[in-house]
This record gives structure tokens, sequence and C-alpha cells, in this order.
């Protein structure tokens, strides 16, 4: 009877495991990010077999050594204690496996003819399973355990479970390696679509592109400068709703017809936008787009901004004292919506020296924080570095963190030169609408400014 009962314990403690195996084959096969990929497959088989250490060694595309040695189990001083050590080289029992991708179980490493010992620092460790991850005939690396917990060397039911997680695991390596390369072939992609800004002369224009840091995401975030033969220099910055190819897709298609229309039409820029929208409902399904089209025109005392917004954040300006302000205004519907409805026009002054900064919501967006607070944080910021070169201003905004990082984000940035132009070289600039408020952040008082609504109706958060 205590036989019987023995042998049914057993009966289930195998089906546990089983269930268990199941369980961490699925688990292992839902990620497509390969850092986490690799980390669950050591987790995943540790707990298995209750391991108290494991490792898992990435091979190099040629398969000739390991490319990245991931541990885990090591505590905190062990950890330290083996700062500076280099990763290993893949010889000993590592290379064993490297050179006979075939189950390796030794009940005492030291005492094995291929062992080469432990580095400086390296816990002691006597027991060890290695298996190799294979998948459709390719070994991708090989994964090791060492020390079950209960002090038993491992055994035929661990190595029967690690080989079948192996499976699993070198086919989730495969496929993640594949997005991987995908995502980076549609980030390439899509890098290419955006322009690499001209000469402007006599302003400075840079300008930077950032991609969201989550998985299957490729946005529709755009910038675009050129000089127009009326001696005005554009801008445009937009942000097509979606995160696929797709979306990219449609930002090179919209960012070249705008480009067109702004070039044969110039001016006003609400007329540009209103052509620009019908024109895209009438031959295309793209999706909402927001974007601030923007025109640098020579004035007697400087220049003046001329814009106008289809539902997208407002220009940020800083000026020659340091001021950083908010130019608020009607922004207008985002194309898509109703391109009957009329778009207003916003003019604003220019002195010499000044900055423009133009960026989408992918800059301040953060789902813990208001959008207000974002933007009034984005203007401290770009006040505090408004001296920087404009390159190292826009990675300086991009680097700032203000959002979640789960958007695209772009920023362009203009600088006026210090001198006014040559009133001689005046254009006939037609002039429509009053300059609308705006809020100041100063670097001295940054923290007492408020910076006002968005003013946003009808945005689409992309």
């Amino acid at each position: 009877m205590d036989r019987i009962v023995e042998r049914l314990r057993d009966l289930a403690h195998t089906q546990r495991r089983f269930q268990d195996l199941l369980d961490a084959v699925i688990a292992v096969g839902r990620d497509l990010e390969l850092p986490v990929v690799l980390r669950r497959v050591i987790t995943t088989a540790m707990g298995l077999v209750d391991a108290r250490y494991g490792a898992l060694g990435v091979l190099s595309e040629d398969g000739e050594h390991l490319e990245e040695f991931i541990p885990v189990g090591l505590s905190e001083p062990q950890v330290a204690a083996l700062a500076g050590v280099s990763l290993p080289h893949g010889r000993g029992l590592l290379g064993h496996l490297i050179d006979h991708p075939e189950p390796l179980r030794v009940a005492d490493i030291g005492a094995h003819p291929d062992a080469v010992g432990f580095p400086p620092g390296h816990p002691p460790m006597r027991t060890l399973l290695g298996v190799a991850l294979t998948g459709r005939g390719r070994v991708y690396g090989n994964l090791y355990l060492c020390e079950r917990r209960d002090g038993q060397p491992f055994d035929d039911h661990d190595q029967d479970i690690l080989v079948a997680l192996a499976g699993a695991a070198g086919l989730a390596i495969e496929n993640a390696r594949l997005y991987r390369q995908v995502r980076a072939n549609a980030e390439h992609f899509q890098r290419l679509l955006l322009p690499s800004l001209p000469d402007v002369a006599p302003f400075s224009v840079a300008a930077i592109y950032r991609p969201a840091a989550v998985p299957d995401h490729v946005g529709g975030d755009w910038y675009d400068a050129l000089m127009l033969p009326d001696g005005a220099c554009g801008l445009v910055i937009g942000d097509v709703a979606g995160h696929d190819l797709k979306s990219a897709a449609t930002m090179a298609q919209t960012r070249n017809m705008l480009r067109a229309l702004l070039y044969d039409r110039r001016t006003p820029p609400s007329g540009v936008l209103t052509q620009l929208d019908r024109t895209l409902q009438a031959i295309t399904d793209n999706p909402v787009t927001t974007t601030c089209l923007a025109r640098i025109e020579p004035a007697q005392d400087g220049w003046t901004l001329h814009w106008s917004s289809a539902g997208h954040p407002p220009p940020l300006l800083i000026g020659p004292d340091g001021t950083a302000r908010y130019l608020h205004g009607d922004p207008g519907l985002p194309l898509g919506v109703d391109p009957d409805v009329p778009r207003p026009d916003h003019k604003h002054p220019l002195p010499g020296n000044a900055t423009l900064v133009l960026f989408t919501d992918g800059l301040v967006e953060h789902p813990h924080r208001s959008l207000n607070a974002g933007l009034t944080t984005l203007a401290q910021v770009a006040a505090a570095h408004a001296a920087l070169p404009l390159e190292d201003l826009c990675r300086t905004l991009a680097d700032a963190h203000l959002s979640d990082g789960r958007d695209d984000l772009a920023v362009l940035t203009l600088r006026t030169p210090p001198t006014a132009p040559d009133p001689r070289s005046e254009h006939d600039i037609r002039r429509c609408g009053p300059v609308h408020g705006d809020v100041a952040v100063r670097p001295a008082d940054a923290e007492a400014a408020t910076v006002g609504g968005h003013g946003r109706p009808g945005a689409v958060r992309s």
C-alpha cells in the first residue's frame, strides 16, 4: 500500500512538472524583445529544476564564440566580487557545449577533463547541467544551470525538462532576432523618409527624431525646412496618428505633398493647410494628422513668425534674453477631420538671436503628469540651455525624458541671425490676424511661472 501511495505521488509530481513545463514554453514564446526572452529562458529553467544559479550564452552569428553571457542568481556581493572580470570566452565546459551540442550533466565541475576553473571572485559551484538552444537545425546558444537547491546532482528528469525547454527557447530566440531585424529595418525606413535639413541661411536649423522605446512601434512624426522663392523660410513639424508602417508611409506622403503646396502657394499658412487637407481627403484614406506650418518672413526690425496649426502643440520661442514662451493661439482642427472648417493664422515678431522650437507631443506627454506640467518643464529646460548650439539643444530636449517614451518624438529648431535683414531686400508680405496671447518662462523665475492650457480642440493623441 505504501508503495502504491508513493507511486501516485511520483506520478502527481511528474504531472505538475510537465504542466509547469507547458506553462514555461508558452511564457518563453510570449515575448519578442530579445533581452526579455533571454532572461525569461534562464529564470524559467531555474524554476523548473529548482537551481540556484543559471546562465545563458548567446553565440555569435558565425557560431564560433559567445557574443553575450547573461548570469542569473548571483547576489549583490557576488556580482561586486566579479567586477572587472571579462565575459567567458566560450572555453572549458562552456566551450564543450559549443563544440558538442548535446546535453552535458556534471556532478563535479572541477573533476571534468574540460574544466578550466573559475575566475577570481566567482562563487563555488560543483554540479552543472547544460543544454544547447537550438531551432530549425541551428544552435543559438547554450543554457547552463548550477547547484540544485536541495544539494543533489541534476538527474534525468531535470535534463529531459531542460532539453524540452531549450527547443522552445531556441525558436523564441530566433523569432525575437527576426522581430528585432524587422523593427530595425522599419525604423531605418522611417529615418530615410525624413529629410536632411538644407542650408537655410541666414538662419540656422537642426532637428532630431527618436523612435518610441516600446515594441512594435514605428511612428509617423516628421519635420521639414526649406527656403521659399519669396525669401521666407518654411518650417513644418507633424505627427500622423498610429504606430505602424502605414503611419510612416502616410508621413512621407503628407510631407512631400505639403512641401510642394508650400513652395507653390507660399502664404498664408492656413491656406496651404486647407488645400493640403482637401487634397488628402479627396485622394487618400490617410489617418488623422496634426501639424504646424510656419514661415519666417523678413520684417522692418527683424523677422515675423507666421504660422497656422492643425491640432498641434504650440511653438516655443526663446528670446535673445533667455525668455522661453509658448505662442498660444487657436490650433485649428487636425488634418483629416473637416477640411471646410476655417483655419486660423497667427503672427509674432522674431528678433535677432531668437530660437524657435517646434516639437511633437511625444516629447512631453506622460500618463502620470498633466500636459501643462510637461510643457512647463520643457520651457524650463529650453530656457536653461538656450545658449547651446542647435544640435546640442535638440539632443538635450530629447534626453530630458519628459515623456514616458511610449511615443516617438521629433524636435525642429531654428535660430535667427544676430542682425536684422536689410530692409531693401524685404518682400511684400501679406499680414493676417493679430498676435495671440503667450506665456513666458524666464530662467530666473521659471519655478514661479505657469503655462496656460494647451488649447488643442480636436487634437488626436497618437
